[in-house]
């Protein structure tokens, strides 16, 4: 199933990328820059969810779309939060505790599903909340100003990145916890 509506939809948000890295290459002025981005990150967020709705109302799930699926969240996330850094919107030490944190468990699961104790590191709440606190920090640093006249976006936005990285670093030693019998099976 490489071409259902679902996979689509995931593989808009890869393609998302350099067109949100491009906008700011364009020489528009700042601000229309920003809520260029703003609004095609918001709108390539919002994939994320619609593709997990539509695969299971029409029945489209695949292990090809539950493995691309976190793929391209994470490319998403990191290229924003790497443009954040370039725009110094962004602290280049939250970047590297998001991104590091991607990485690792990843790598993580992904030596857990070898092991065959992939559920030990399945998604958590504390997951979903962390990755739910960037896709609303993140476009509020992209678009860098006042939003409807009172909502100082880069204030929030930097308040909730910092969040973002507690809850980071928080998630991965939770999954790391969970992990933590397997591993000291296997390490011995």
């Amino acid at each position: 199933m490489f071409l259902t509506i679902p996979t689509i939809l995931t593989w808009t948000r890869i393609v998302a990328i350099p067109l949100i890295v491009g906008v700011f290459y364009l020489g528009l002025e700042q601000h229309v820059q920003n809520l260029i981005a703003t609004v095609m990150f918001v709108v390539f967020a919002l994939t994320d969810w619609l593709d997990g709705f539509l695969a299971r109302k029409l029945n489209q799930t695949s292990s090809f779309g539950a493995f691309l699926d976190p793929v391209a969240d994470k490319f998403l996330v990191c290229a924003s939060l790497l443009v954040l850094v370039h725009l110094n919107r962004a602290d280049v030490f939250v970047a590297l505790i998001i991104i590091g944190r991607e990485i690792a468990i990843s790598a993580l699961r992904e030596w857990m599903a070898q092991i065959g104790a992939s559920k030990s590191v399945a998604v958590h709440m504390l997951g979903k909340i962390k990755t739910t606190v960037q896709m609303i920090a993140i476009p509020f640093l992209l678009f860098d100003g006042r939003l409807f006249g009172l909502i100082d976006t880069e204030l929030w936005g930097t308040w909730l990145i910092w969040l973002s990285a507690i809850l980071t670093v928080w998630s991965m030693v939770y999954y790391l916890q969970k992990a933590l019998p397997e591993i000291r099976k296997r390490v011995k």
